[in-house]
């Protein structure tokens, strides 16, 4: 058996298809990991999110920032769109509910094998197991009849730092916002939510999450998504794999057993090395 991991589709279905085929993906014996954003901004949403659900356990997914930002306006409705995404043709179509009920269920974060997934990262105050538990509680609300209410209150970037005595929304949207926002933080762990450039350009006091001198999951290999400007970035403990094709750029497949790298241009297939 195999594992790819895979970085931001983004709605990119037909490299990510093409991606697929050139691991030489089995779904009878080998699996894909997926580091979240399926969907927005490319242009066939529609599409990964029916593939992925076809795989049914060949393929884990975690949930990205623009995953949830589809489940939340599937729930608030139009008030709540940006307006350049491009999600109409899943909202219209006639498995949408299906399709959203099936998004629910995704993990936040995948533990297994000494590899952690999770589509931005995690917090430097926070081993592996504990991001786990932390994420289950965000899974269990958002799978069950406070699903609604809690995408109500997720948006917004405060708190901007984990307490233990964080409690309700404000707990939750921390889980959240660092495992699937976060690029920056202060060495104290405050996220920063404006930067998006390469790590050189982390504003004063702050640094890659990933870069923490103590970071307390550093004993586990994160594979995570969410920073295009970083692009591919292989470190002992750290797979990041989003390399930016919804911007023209690569999308890209690491098999972790011996990090062999797979990669498609957005457009043009480039190989394997």
């Amino acid at each position: 058996m195999a594992i790819y991991a895979i970085g931001d589709i983004q709605g990119c279905y037909r490299e990510f298809r093409e991606l697929v085929d050139q691991c030489g993906f089995d779904p009878s014996s080998d699996r894909l990991w997926l580091v979240g954003d399926l969907v927005n901004r490319g242009p066939a949403s529609l599409e990964t999110l029916r593939f992925v659900r076809s795989l049914g356990d060949a393929a884990v997914s975690v949930l990205g920032n623009h995953d949830l930002y589809l489940l939340k306006i599937a729930y608030a409705g139009a008030s709540s769109r940006k307006r350049h995404d491009t999600l109409q043709q899943v909202l219209e179509a006639p498995d949408r509910d299906e399709l959203i009920a099936w998004l629910r269920t995704l993990p936040l974060m995948h533990l297994e094998g000494g590899y952690a997934m999770v589509h931005a990262g995690l917090l430097p105050g926070w081993i592996a197991e504990r991001a786990r538990a932390l994420a289950r509680e965000v899974e269990a609300v958002l799978s069950g009849d406070s699903c609604e209410a809690f995408l109500h209150h997720l948006w917004g970037n405060s708190p901007k730092a984990w307490r233990d005595d964080l409690a309700g929304w404000e707990r939750l949207r921390v889980i959240v916002n660092a495992m699937t926002r976060m690029r920056f933080c202060t060495p104290d762990g405050r996220m920063e939510f404006d930067a998006k450039g390469p790590p050189d350009s982390a504003p004063p006091n702050h640094l890659p999450w990933f870069a923490h001198p103590n970071r307390a999951s550093s004993d586990t290999t994160i594979v995570c998504g969410h920073w295009s400007a970083l692009g591919l970035r292989m470190e002992p403990n750290l797979l990041a794999l989003d390399s930016g094709c919804v911007w023209g750029e690569k999308l890209t497949a690491v098999r972790l057993e011996d990090r062999r790298v797979f990669q498609v241009h957005a457009g043009k297939q480039l190989g394997s090395f």
